[in-house]
């Protein structure tokens, strides 16, 4: 009884102890995950889970969205879960979003992985239309983000048509133009033709820099009560609410979120913030290495191909000339046949006319010899000796014009055997030429520039030193000179692109945030949000400081 008693309360404390647990549904911008949590659990306990499992070490920029009555919420990280007012059906469903925007995406961002979740985030609000975007613009960051997803361009496998299934341009820039999607996908091609060697980070980069300085891009929009009450005459400060309290601290946990992290920036940088830079920095050298030698690597493989091509083609050509050169030696076999043939024939006819001439002496030297009694006999006589001279005569004229012909003949027959020798020689010549000849690539020598690194097999080992980072740092700031001048040219080609499609335009399909953009240009306002935060960042720091910390 008593072990029983022990067994029974043995299990009851077991079971007592296994914590009861509840399922998530975490959706990012590119997967969905579930998770088993707690009962127990924050915010902050499942938040930290979900970036562990991304990898993602950048944490201030993301949070978990919710949404209660049409109004969009934000996981609080110091409550729990369970007491945040979500739906009670398993799973809770929470989206993994970027709640906090960088001034600067290509200084602030520094993981592969937060760059990737930001290109998606702020792509899909561009295709939404929660972020307005300029018409020639969209046509550029959708030739970036076919970079991205197709790597460098070719021809020979992006044929036309291939973008046809994708979803690259707002609706509303689509509708504003009697443009077919051919010609969309042709203007798209000619810009996604001049990334060719940005790899997928990069490409996805230039995305965020290009739209980081986008009127709406990072802006959250509410409506509100606009009561504007100053506090003080000397600042412009005014007071603001919405009609849904919870709206009104939403707005209130971003303005608070939006100072901790301009406070952030200008503050020196953790060392985490400083360990994850050197790594990423080490990293970018190594992929920086690894694509040179890729490209060393392919540059050396089209040499190749091109040396066999060649080749190839002056195999066919030497099988072609050989081929040419069998046919003349049949033409000549032929022709020298023909004129022996013809050669003998004619020197039997000199001989059988020689000897008919040979018969006409002795004729008339028989007629000669005879005695002739009459006169008529005589005349008769003279008249036959005269026509058997005259006919000796002819006969051995063609007996010397045949003669002649033979001798041509011959010397004709002789010049065709000497073609036929030297047909023989020259296909003798082409079948001993050597067909392939030897090739030794010689790899081409690293650039100076660039850190010594050993290949083992299949294994690369690099060895980074000041003076590489130095250089490297020298290399990336070069990289932005030449960004600043390309931004110049990539601005005359937008308005290039601009003035060829604004014949196509439908005005009266212009939405108000079209007609607004247009006067803003019009005015001049043509100064991007990005240099206007530049301009900002220039300003005292003390004075900033001072500014937030009065808020």
């Amino acid at each position: 009884m008593a072990g029983a008693i022990a067994s029974r309360m043995s299990f009851s404390s077991l079971k007592r102890k296994q914590p009861k647990t509840f399922t998530v549904r975490i959706v990012t911008m590119d997967a969905e995950m579930e998770f088993n949590c707690e009962m127990k659990w924050k915010g902050k306990d499942l938040f930290d889970l979900v970036c562990r499992t991304l990898g993602l070490r950048e944490t201030w920029f993301f949070g978990l969205q919710y949404t209660i009555k049409d109004t969009v919420a934000w996981l609080k990280m110091d409550k729990k879960v369970l007491d945040h007012d979500v739906s009670k059906e398993e799973p809770v469903t929470f989206h993994f979003l970027a709640k906090f925007y960088p001034e600067n995406a290509e200084e602030e961002l520094v993981q592969e992985i937060t760059q990737h979740l930001f290109f998606l985030q702020v792509k899909k609000q561009i295709l939404d239309e929660k972020i307005y975007c300029p018409p020639e613009a969209s046509v550029l960051l959708a030739s970036y983000a076919v970079q991205a997803k197709y790597g460098d361009y070719d021809p020979s496998v992006h044929k036309r048509g291939f973008l046809a299934q994708e979803e690259l341009l707002p609706k509303r820039v689509i509708n504003l133009y009697q443009m077919t999607p051919e010609m969309w996908e042709e203007r798209i091609t000619a810009w996604y033709a001049e990334h060719r060697g940005r790899a997928r980070d990069e490409a996805e980069m230039e995305y965020l820099k290009i739209a980081q300085d986008l009127e709406m891009y990072g802006v959250n929009y509410f409506a509100i009560r606009f009561t504007i009450k100053p506090l003080d005459k000397k600042i412009d400060v005014f007071k603001f609410n919405s009609s849904k309290l919870r709206v009104n601290k939403l707005i209130l946990q971003l303005c608070i979120g939006n100072h901790d992290l301009f406070m952030r920036r200008r503050k020196a940088d953790s060392l985490e913030v400083q360990q994850m830079k050197a790594q990423a920095r080490e990293e970018k050298a190594r992929k920086q290495m690894e694509r040179q030698r890729l490209a060393r690597e392919k540059q050396m493989r089209e040499e190749a191909e091109r040396t066999r091509d060649e080749l190839e083609r002056r195999l066919l050509q030497m099988k072609e000339e050989a081929t040419m050169a069998n046919e003349a030696l049949m033409r000549s076999e032929e022709t020298a046949d023909l004129l022996a043939e013809k050669a003998q024939i004619t020197e039997e006819e000199a001989k059988l006319l020689a000897q008919k001439a040979a018969e006409a002496e002795q004729e008339m030297q028989r007629i000669k010899a005879t005695a002739i009694r009459t006169e008529e006999e005589k005349r008769l006589m003279e008249q036959k000796v005269l026509e058997a001279e005259v006919l000796a005569l002819k006969m051995a004229e063609e007996s010397e014009r045949r003669a002649k012909e033979a001798d041509q003949l011959k010397q004709d027959l002789q010049e065709a055997r000497e073609a036929e020798r030297r047909a023989k020689q020259k296909l003798l010549e082409i079948a001993t030429k050597p067909t392939y000849p030897p090739v030794n690539p010689i790899p081409a020598p690293l650039p100076p520039d660039i850190p010594s690194f050993n290949i083992i097999g299949d294994s690369l080992s690099f060895d980074f030193k000041d003076t590489d980072m130095k250089r490297l740092s020298m290399e990336i700031e070069k990289e932005k000179v030449e960004y600043m001048e390309k931004s110049k040219h990539l601005q005359e080609q937008l308005n290039e692109l601009k003035t060829e499609i604004e014949a196509l335009k439908l005005k009266e399909r212009e939405t108000a945030l079209d007609i607004l953009h247009n006067e803003n240009s019009d005015r001049g306002g043509s100064s991007s949000k990005h240099n206007t935060i530049k301009k900002l960042t220039l300003q005292s720091a003390k004075s900033r400081v001072a500014f937030f910390e009065e808020l």
